[in-house]
């Protein structure tokens, strides 16, 4: 799609064209997904329409080559669900990871993004996770029940989905540009109009609009703050002789605004998927328990940004950034790394952490920043079970304010390789501020297994770390 006024409209607003293209479809799932809710004929209609628009969405923004990549994950996953169903889920996770790979080292993807533009790897990344959930979900429909962790219980299928319901899924509406990643048995609850989403006799439905609007709110607000601070902050700054001419703290301050400012331009990307989401009504999770009763919108949300910007502990990250990815990552591999009797240590951390950099792309900024995310949130727990086993409310209101500074310290510093990519780049940061972000989470490792302090009676708060 490429339309005489598209030059002028990018430069006005400072964008690639083809990023001005996948804003533009990016924006359309929002009426795209509206429009699901009245599409006649029932579910077949339905799982038809979510792929068709899905589809279509994605040839006027990246080109025909893009469906042509999708398909190829998509028919070898479903092909192992017919064909191999004992062990569908792990081959279907090493032929779409590796698939995904290779798309990433071919298109050099993380170099286009960095540069401003755009593909549609970033969609088959979303495409990878929900079908190797949709293979394992299947695989364990074979499995006993018994011996199912709830996660498993609720999402596993026993019957093969239909080609159409499994492409309605990968591609609904365009859900695939940033997610939210959800389950296939949720999708088709959803298209069937079944569990949570099934009309009550009270005629009890959930209206969507409200949300909504305070979902595009958010994106309006997240972009504008984004287009102010990304001038004052630019990453080109970490390579210029500028930046070798700040003092220590300078340095260390420019990192964290550096990756302040980049945040704002996933929350305006999650807050448009969720608003999409929402107005569909896949993003629909059940009713609160107040009088009356309101309606949660869980399924939808990917990121808390008070939770992200204010966050008291590293551990806490997984829970408020990405969230449906890091629950992805949390089902399908973290819980599946766990032997049966034992409980997950640090090697279950860093291999789930290696996939979701994987996932990213095999740029040396992406490995580097998941290992040390890993050992940032080993680090965090250390200071939380010194934080417990405090005997004096000011000395743990000390810890918690420790916690704080070492989360925004380490998250901050470690984002700048998540964002300028290349190794000597990302060494090159942490060089200027003397490593202090891979060392100190090191160290309070360390310290951990020197000092352990005495396990206090269990708590809630401690059952939540």
């Amino acid at each position: 799609m490429e339309l005489p006024e598209m030059d002028s409209m990018a430069s006005a607003i400072g964008v690639s064209v083809p990023v001005l293209r996948f804003l533009l479809c990016f924006a359309a799932t929002i009426p795209v997904s509206f429009f699901h809710r009245f599409v006649p004929g029932g579910p077949t209609a339905r799982h038809l329409y979510a792929a068709a628009t899905g589809a279509f969405l994605s040839y006027l923004s990246f080109g025909f080559s893009s469906n042509l990549h999708f398909v190829v994950p998509m028919i070898s996953g479903y092909a192992s669900m017919v064909l191999c169903r004992k062990y569908c889920g792990i081959i279907t996770f090493f032929l779409a990871f590796g698939y995904l790979i290779g798309c990433h080292v071919y298109y050099m993807s993380g170099d286009a993004w960095k540069e401003g533009g755009i593909d549609a790897t970033g969609a088959l990344m979303v495409i990878t996770l929900k079908i190797i959930s949709c293979a394992i979900n299947y695989n364990d429909g074979l499995l006993k029940e018994e011996g199912l962790r709830e996660a498993q219980k609720k999402n596993r299928l026993l019957k093969l989905p239909s080609l159409l319901e499994y492409f309605g899924y990968c591609l609904c509406c365009g859900s695939h540009f940033a997610g939210p990643v959800y389950e296939m048995k949720d999708y088709l609850e959803w298209t069937e109009r079944k569990g949570i989403w099934q009309p009550t006799k009270q005629g009890l439905s959930p209206s969507p609009y409200w949300a909504t609007f305070r979902a595009l709110l958010q994106a309006a607000i997240c972009m504008g703050l984004y287009l102010y601070l990304v001038p004052h902050f630019p990453l080109s700054r970490f390579t210029e002789p500028v930046y070798q001419e700040y003092g220590f703290w300078k340095r260390l301050s420019y990192q964290y605004m550096s990756g302040f400012t980049a945040r704002w331009k996933y929350y305006f990307i999650w807050s448009i998927s969720e608003a999409s989401i929402i107005i569909s009504g896949l993003g629909f999770s059940g009713w609160t328990d107040s009088n009356p009763p309101k309606p949660r919108w869980d399924r939808a949300k990917n990121v808390d940004i008070l939770g992200v910007e204010l966050a008291t502990s590293s551990v806490q990250l997984p829970l408020v950034w990405n969230i449906q990815v890091s629950t992805w990552l949390r089902h399908y591999v973290y819980e599946r790394l766990i032997q049966n009797g034992k409980k997950p240590g640090f090697f279950q951390l860093l291999a789930t952490q290696t996939v979701s950099a994987v996932w990213h792309g095999l740029y040396p900024g992406y490995i580097i920043f998941f290992v040390q995310s890993a050992t940032m949130i080993a680090g965090s727990r250390v200071l939380y079970r010194w934080q417990q086993a405090s005997q004096t409310d000011i000395i743990k209101k000390l810890f918690v304010l420790l916690n704080f500074a070492y989360t925004l310290l380490v998250l901050n510093y470690s984002s700048v390789g998540f964002m300028v990519l290349s190794l000597h780049e990302t060494l090159a940061a942490y060089g200027s501020v003397y490593y202090i972000g891979t060392i100190l989470p090191v160290v309070l490792i360390l310290l951990g297994k020197v000092i352990k302090p005495a396990r206090p009676a269990k708590s809630k708060a401690r059952k939540d770390q």
